[in-house]
């Protein structure tokens, strides 16, 4: 997992929880990198595991509910640093659509070795967008913070609701529609 993610996350930790919380969760876990990331490097999705659930312990919130809130930090911090990214863009449905054939295309020019989800688009009108997310993490509390953020940078509102295709949320199909 690239380290942006592990520098935003513990970064949203500090802001949210104070830096204490960041320390106690680094301590209780068990980390290989002791709990120093940069944001080019690549750590172990274990890592993050441990963190997120040491946190979650914590503080008695659940991961995916954390993940969600996450999503809000990870996804102002994206728009500030790749600004030229969001700005092709003038609808929320179309950057969605658009996350495997130009988001990630891009991700991976900067991230060459990142493991990213798969987003299968089922179906799209004008105002609802179906599309399964796949990947071996399960991470789609993450994927659906990140999709209503993308709603709000638009200043746009939808409804996004999700079923899980498998129980251990490593597919995920995401309904979207725009109101």
């Amino acid at each position: 997992m690239k380290g942006i993610i592990f520098t935003e996350f513990l970064e949203l930790v500090e802001e949210k929880f104070g830096l204490e919380m960041v320390d106690t969760i680094i301590k209780s876990s068990e980390l290989k990198s002791n709990g120093v990331y940069t944001g080019v490097g690549t750590y172990s999705f274990g890592e993050m595991v441990q963190l997120l659930g040491n946190l979650s312990k914590e503080t008695a919130i659940a991961p995916d509910d954390l993940l969600y809130v996450f999503a809000e930090h990870l996804f102002a911090t994206l728009a500030t640093n790749y600004p030229g990214l969001m700005n092709t863009y003038s609808d929320p449905m179309d950057l969605l659509s658009s996350i495997e054939s130009h988001i990630h295309v891009e991700v991976r020019k900067i991230y060459s070795d990142a493991e990213l989800p798969t987003f299968t688009v089922i179906s799209r009108s004008d105002s609802e967008l179906v599309m399964d997310y796949q990947s071996s993490r399960a991470l789609y509390s993450l994927g659906h913070g990140l999709m209503q953020q993308t709603f709000n940078h638009f200043d746009q509102s939808a409804d996004i609701s999700y079923q899980k295709l498998k129980d251990d949320g490593t597919k995920v199909r995401f309904t979207i529609r725009k109101k």
